[in-house]
């Protein structure tokens, strides 16, 4: 395993490799730009147990910052795919605008087709899914009654996360969270289906 010198040279060698500033890994991370300058001159001692934060940022494993081999890690095949951020109008769902980092997934575990994650924001969706939660999805435009789904709204600018209920000729979205009220899908507020969730993931 590396000493704490050796794993900030890893995240600086990587940070350059992505043509990531300095700055921009420190807003990532939740520091100061003067604190991460500092880590990497050697100045200050690096806090190991922020690793974490740190290989998140950089979309790499703990693992490959520690130079250790995570035995279960080497044993599968790895998926990249797209984390959506906010949606630029207009645009295809996976143009580069929209697409804020990605997520290393085993392969086996995603299905097949095109697909993507959202991170879930705010409570709407507990307990099914907790604020956080990086949930993948499958593209598709349509899902079955009750199924939970990614839906964009605000003029297909803004991703939410809602199970889907079809009534009559109307089309509800429902937070799971009985503390929040159901969205009515009309010609005032319009919206549409982009994908179904298959899975979700925390952080820990």
């Amino acid at each position: 395993m590396k000493n704490s010198k050796e794993i900030i040279a890893e995240i600086k060698r990587i940070r350059k490799q992505k043509k990531m500033s300095v700055e921009k890994l420190a807003n990532k991370v939740g520091i100061a730009k003067s604190t991460l300058s500092r880590y990497e001159s050697g100045d200050r001692n690096f806090p190991i147990n922020d690793i974490g934060k740190y290989a998140q940022a950089l979309e790499t494993s703990v693992s490959e910052l520690l130079g250790i081999e995570d035995i279960y890690e080497s044993k599968k095949e790895v998926v990249k795919v797209p984390r959506l951020g906010h949606i630029a109008c207009g645009d295809p769902i996976l143009a580069e605008e929209n697409i804020e980092g990605y997520v290393n997934l085993p392969a086996d575990q995603v299905p097949a087709g095109k697909v993507f994650t959202l991170t879930a924001k705010g409570d709407s969706m507990e307990p099914t899914i907790p604020e956080g939660s990086i949930v993948l999805f499958r593209f598709q435009e349509e899902v079955e009654n009750g199924e939970i789904a990614a839906v964009l709204v605000n003029g297909d600018t803004e991703a939410t996360l809602k199970r889907v209920r079809k009534q009559d000729e109307n089309i509800l979205l429902l937070p799971d969270n009985n503390n929040y009220a159901p969205i009515v899908v009309n010609e005032t507020y319009p919206a549409r289906i982009i994908g179904k969730a298959i899975q979700y993931t925390q952080n820990l």
